[in-house]
């Protein structure tokens, strides 16, 4: 009996892709099992939640390795219990997209605050690093005036004097930590030379 199942769903799944085709003759017999079958598959998929369908979905991701050799896998997710910040997808957009220059002026301003002493240490006049402090003060104040909404402008401004004293203590502190390069040898060529006249 067990073959004549096995025949019978196969005369029924024959009978789902006829019936697919306009004009193709199936019977009245096997019309109402394919309408049975097609009754009991509805009432399976409506009987599983949508938890079980989840749980079904993530077993087979499983199987399939989908899940292996993941980024985090075994290590402590970055940035979990730290203290809640507003900015925090932006933020997180920005470091990982390694965006520049696009977003809300509070963020950007920000972000240039806390790489400000490396950019004024690339410097090498005071009055380039004056400019740069202008102009950062400047931006700061706009900022602050804007009425777009967005987050708050937290960034203070920085005294321009202030921060030339300081670049010329930093700079001054690298030249004195610097080694002093020795003298060069001659080449051999100049030696040669030298003693030939």
């Amino acid at each position: 009996m067990g073959g004549g199942a096995g025949d019978f769903r196969k005369r029924l799944e024959r009978a789902a892709e006829a019936r697919s085709y306009r004009g193709a003759g199936i019977t009245a017999e096997e019309e109402a099992a394919l309408d049975a079958l097609d009754a009991q598959e509805r009432e399976k998929r409506r009987k599983v939640t949508d938890a079980a369908r989840a749980e079904y979905l993530v077993r087979d991701a499983m199987a399939q390795g989908k899940f292996d050799n993941l980024k985090y896998a075994g290590k402590p997710i970055p940035g979990l219990g730290e203290s809640y910040d507003p900015d925090w997808w932006v933020k997180g957009l920005i470091q990982r997209e390694n965006i520049s220059g696009l977003g809300p002026a509070a963020i950007l301003l920000r972000t240039e605050d806390a790489g400000l002493d490396a950019k004024l240490d690339a410097q090498y006049t005071e009055q380039q690093v004056r400019d740069i402090l202008q102009d950062f003060n400047r931006r700061v104040i706009d900022a602050r005036r804007q009425l777009q909404g967005g987050p708050p402008v937290v960034t203070s401004t920085r005294d321009v004097e202030e921060q030339v004293e300081r670049w010329r203590s930093r700079r001054d502190r690298r030249v004195a930590d610097a080694p002093v390069a020795p003298e060069p040898e001659r080449s051999w060529w100049k030696r040669l030379w030298k003693g030939a006249g």
